[in-house]
């Protein structure tokens, strides 16, 4: 029963990841969630292609006993949908299980954000960290301050920013080529800030008698000694954690997701528009980027305030 539900899991992942490109933390999550669902079936003496609608409203009870937020009790009845649409595509299955199965009624909470002097604070730790130090604590605080600052420029997913490739530097050195999602390419400028930590992490080790020389000699733009090659993500969270509570913060609130946060939250209040921001995030649908239109609605009252004639009597 168990070699039988890892394999059409299997399957899925297979053809989730040759067919529509989805990345290895893609892959990661949705792995972790149909091994749950398979797990719950088999404590039942249910094969995963013989589950009925019943089985699967009894897993989402059991999520709910167990405490899981409707967010991801959501997620997990999408990951059981989506592997029972392929089965029945497949010919696995004659009927989906899941189909009528609904999800549990949830809020849109807000994105957690940064003001933009908390952003400043962090960045003057990031500065203030480099002053005195040398080899490769210089090269580990002057590369920090670059993904830092690239960072907030951009708003990147840190999984694109810890493995952007030394190549991304070709052509116009004011924007950067991104591949995100599902293999969709954009352009995201760079600000000064962001250029000047750039290059002066990229003058570390140019002299080939340095000992930074060799280490810095690499494919990825952030290279690091780890397995795959550069910095982690969970590496540079970490170093953001630290550089939160040097800049005087509550670390539990700042992380690279934050940051995204913050970038799209500040473009929007200073009058970009949501379209812009969608193709500056990488978003493929609109509807993504809506999370932050509390924050247009925000500086649209505080433009009526300001300028309505009627609204200071």
């Amino acid at each position: 029963m168990a070699a039988d539900n890892h394999a059409l899991i299997g399957n899925y992942l297979e053809m989730l990841a040759s067919e529509r490109g989805a990345s290895a933390n893609t892959l990661d999550a949705y792995r972790r969630d149909l091994q749950d669902f398979a797990l719950f079936l088999e404590a039942r003496d249910v094969r995963l292609r013989e589950a009925r609608r019943e089985d699967v409203s009894a897993y989402l009870e059991h999520l709910g006993r167990e405490g899981l937020s409707a967010a991801s009790r959501a997620r997990r009845l999408s990951a059981v949908r989506q592997v029972y649409k392929f089965l029945e595509a497949d010919g696995v299955i004659a009927d989906n299980p899941a189909a009528g199965a609904k999800a549990p009624k949830m809020g849109r909470p807000l994105p957690k954000t940064l003001s933009v002097a908390e952003v400043d604070q962090l960045m003057d730790a990031a500065a203030a960290a480099i002053p005195g130090k040398t080899g490769r604590e210089l090269a580990r605080a002057v590369r920090f301050r670059a993904l830092l600052e690239v960072l907030y420029a951009t708003g990147m997913r840190v999984s694109e920013l810890v493995s952007l490739p030394r190549a991304v530097l070709a052509g116009d050195p004011r924007v950067l080529t991104i591949k995100g999602k599902g293999g969709r390419e954009r352009l995201v400028p760079l600000n000064t800030p962001a250029r000047a930590a750039l290059d002066r992490y990229l003058t570390l080790g140019s002299n080939p008698g340095d000992k930074l020389a060799p280490m810095l000699a690499n494919k990825w733009l952030f290279p690091s000694r780890g397995v795959d090659g550069h910095v982690t993500r969970q590496a540079f969270a970490q170093e953001l954690k630290a550089c939160a509570m040097a800049a005087g913060l509550d670390a539990e609130r700042v992380s690279p997701h934050v940051l995204r946060h913050a970038f799209a939250s500040h473009l929007l209040d200073r009058g970009a528009d949501l379209r812009t921001v969608q193709q500056l995030l990488g978003h493929a649908d609109i509807s993504t980027t809506e999370i932050y239109t509390h924050v247009l609605e925000e500086r649209l009252k505080k433009i009526v305030f300001e300028h309505h004639p009627l609204a200071k009597r």
